[in-house]
């Protein structure tokens, strides 16, 4: 089983977790000979399952972690279900997608790959993506905020962490690949948004429970200069990378 980081910032993740651009998951459908049923493994809160709805007939959702599952937001196409990436009790070519959004990293891969191969109809798809370090307007603010990630929490980030930063580049993905958009997320956000969402990384986690204090706190202090007002709105950017194939 793998570690689960984010159970305890559960309702912080719905909150301050990215969206994920439509874009995405009309190009994603288009890939599919049909679109019956799609399986969202990893699927934290649902953000990508929710998405997915509005172009498949039904939606598995599946995540290890009861306390994401239980923040997931109900919809009449989703069935969410607590279980591990390797084991989705799905029947047999039944999938006509597998995705996989910001969690591949995380997963025993070897057996991952058997499951998918196993639930995947003929012409069917699979999908894994995950974005990468976020750029903020404002050079001063995005100099503060490269420290934090790299020298504050930098030293605890989980091994993994490096795949989402070079853009799932050096996994291993078994499928006859095909060429995904340059796609983007965009949000605009306040220096509180910003915050929250660095509560949830699981390095800010880690770096918690290690010191004994919240390192988001001194953050704050250090934007709050540069950042005026901290209700004013900055544009807050990541890159997708998007590894796909049949």
């Amino acid at each position: 089983m793998m570690t689960d980081y984010f159970s305890g910032v559960a309702q912080l993740y719905v909150k301050s977790r990215p969206t994920y651009p439509r874009e995405l998951f009309v190009w994603l459908a288009g890939l599919c000979a049909n679109r019956d049923r799609a399986w969202d493994v990893g699927a934290g809160n649902g953000q990508a399952s929710i998405a997915l709805a509005a172009e498949f007939t039904k939606v598995l959702a599946t995540d290890q972690s009861e306390a994401q599952i239980a923040q997931a937001v109900p919809h009449e196409r989703v069935e969410y279900r607590v279980a591990p990436a390797e084991r989705s009790g799905l029947a047999d070519a039944s999938v006509d997608l597998v995705t996989i959004a910001q969690a591949l990293h995380w997963f025993k891969l070897d057996a991952f790959y058997s499951e998918v191969r196993r639930v995947l109809k003929p012409g069917a798809a699979v999908a894994a993506w995950t974005y990468g370090v976020l750029n903020v307007e404002g050079d001063a603010v995005g100099e503060r905020l490269s420290h934090f990630y790299h020298r504050v929490v930098g030293p605890y980030w989980p091994p993994e962490r490096r795949h989402v930063e070079n853009g799932y580049a050096d996994l291993p993905f078994p499928f006859e690949e095909v060429t995904a958009p340059a796609l983007e997320i965009q949000r605009a956000w306040t220096l509180d948004d910003l915050l929250d969402y660095c509560r949830t990384w699981s390095a800010t986690s880690q770096c918690k429970l290690a010191t004994g204090s919240d390192p988001v706190v001194a953050l704050g202090h250090e934007l709050a200069p540069v950042w005026e007002p901290r209700t004013q709105r900055r544009l807050v950017s990541w890159p997708i990378a998007i590894r796909a194939g049949r």
